[in-house]
């Protein structure tokens, strides 16, 4: 117990300040659990990413949820998920009840400052990962490959794609390595058995919801399958989860266009995942539920998908990862991964954040301060929105 509530404790932390999108929660994440606690090695943690990037879901969410597997179980997995995702589903429902402060967020100074802070922060990820995962010239070759395709062929199935590429140029071309000694284990705490069974019930659940839902009706039901197909079918998570939750609430008619365009504005401003919009969504529903309730099953209904297949997958990702040809594998796939970050530096993360020569000042002064100085990323964002706000 004392572990779940550490992981809990951590990862409220992060939910608090990790703005930026799932790029920078990557960042925030290594940082925190890679650089600064060693839970785990620089290899296992992007071996992690890799496989959270094939999995349907939010990738950065997945990743906590593995992490909290790792260091106490289920129930670590449990806590992870909740401390990084309840600070902002709270302001978001609060939003959505009327609590919180509407209007247009969009010229922020404020919030183009924690964008600012966020190019540091994936810069520097991109920087810390290309050392260790791409120090020779033919996986530098890959990733420049990856980061190159990404760029000319955005979207989350051209990811996919360029991490299968990566992954068998790795199996063709680069010899296998083996796990170092002394490294961190690999963070699993699940036997395959229980890893099957949680595999069989995201399937169940995917096939059952519906039938039951035609069977029996009822509005919680309704939105517990709309918001859990939507989660279990989206490619890349975050931003690319919004064209599915619109054609689930907006055509029905549980929430108008423009009540879901000022919560996606929004969602934009507050940190911890996307996803979280999901609540957001379930509270102004008009589908005849109490709206905080409607507001718990939407979330939950979104993010259940992602929880089964990151659980029930690292049983069997544990030991596939430590054969040769696996392993192999994985050294192109890792350089994809770090081709990948490098063209989200880009697009969307750098696009959206710098406008002007100051902006880009700015990002300078932020990745000093993180690179060099080491100063804490909370530190770092807490500045960032400071000085937006008084400069920007």
């Amino acid at each position: 117990m004392p572990r779940v509530l550490e992981v809990f404790v951590v990862f409220l932390r992060l939910g608090l300040t990790s703005f930026g999108g799932p790029v920078a929660h990557l960042g925030y994440f290594r940082a925190e659990f890679v650089e600064r606690r060693r839970w785990l090695d620089e290899q296992g943690y992007a071996d992690l990413v890799a496989l959270c990037h094939f999995l349907p879901g939010p990738a950065s969410s997945q990743v906590g949820m593995a992490l909290g597997l790792g260091r106490a179980g289920l129930w670590g997995a449990l806590a992870a998920w909740l401390g990084f995702t309840l600070p902002s589903a709270v302001l978001l429902v609060l939003l959505a009840l009327g609590v919180a402060a509407g209007g247009d967020l969009g010229n922020a100074g404020w919030l183009s400052g924690l964008k600012i802070v966020a190019v540091a922060v994936v810069a520097q990820a991109v920087l810390g990962m290309a050392r260790t995962l791409t120090p020779d010239v033919p996986r530098l070759l890959a990733a420049l490959g990856a980061a190159v395709a990404a760029l000319l062929l955005p979207g989350a199935p051209a990811q996919v794609a360029v991490l299968l590429v990566t992954g068998l140029i790795g199996w063709h071309l680069l010899a296998a390595d083996v796990p170092t000694a002394g490294a961190v284990p690999w963070p699993s705490a699940l036997s395959r058995r229980l890893g099957a069974a949680l595999l069989a019930v995201f399937a169940l659940l995917l096939a059952g919801l519906p039938l039951l839902r035609g069977a029996v009706g009822g509005p919680a039901l309704a939105l517990l399958d709309s918001f859990y197909r939507a989660g279990a079918l989206v490619f890349g998570g975050g931003h690319v989860v919004l064209p599915l939750l619109e054609a689930e609430v907006v055509p029905p008619g549980w929430v108008t266009r423009d009540a879901f365009l000022a919560g996606y504005g929004a969602a934009q401003a507050v940190p911890g995942p996307l996803f979280t919009f999901g609540a957001y969504l379930g509270a102004v529903s008009d589908v005849g539920l109490p709206r905080l309730t409607a507001a718990l099953l939407a979330l939950v209904g979104l993010f259940l998908p992602a929880f089964l297949l990151v659980t029930g997958a690292l049983p069997f990702w544990a030991s596939l990862r430590g054969h040769a040809a696996t392993r192999s594998a994985l050294r192109g796939v890792n350089a994809g991964v770090v081709g990948l970050l490098l063209a989200a530096l880009y697009s969307p993360v750098f696009t959206a954040a710098v406008e002007s020569s100051l902006d880009f000042a700015l990002v300078l002064a932020a990745f000093a301060l993180l690179e060099l100085l080491r100063w804490p990323p909370w530190v770092v964002v807490g500045l960032g929105a400071l000085v937006g706000g008084l400069a920007l």
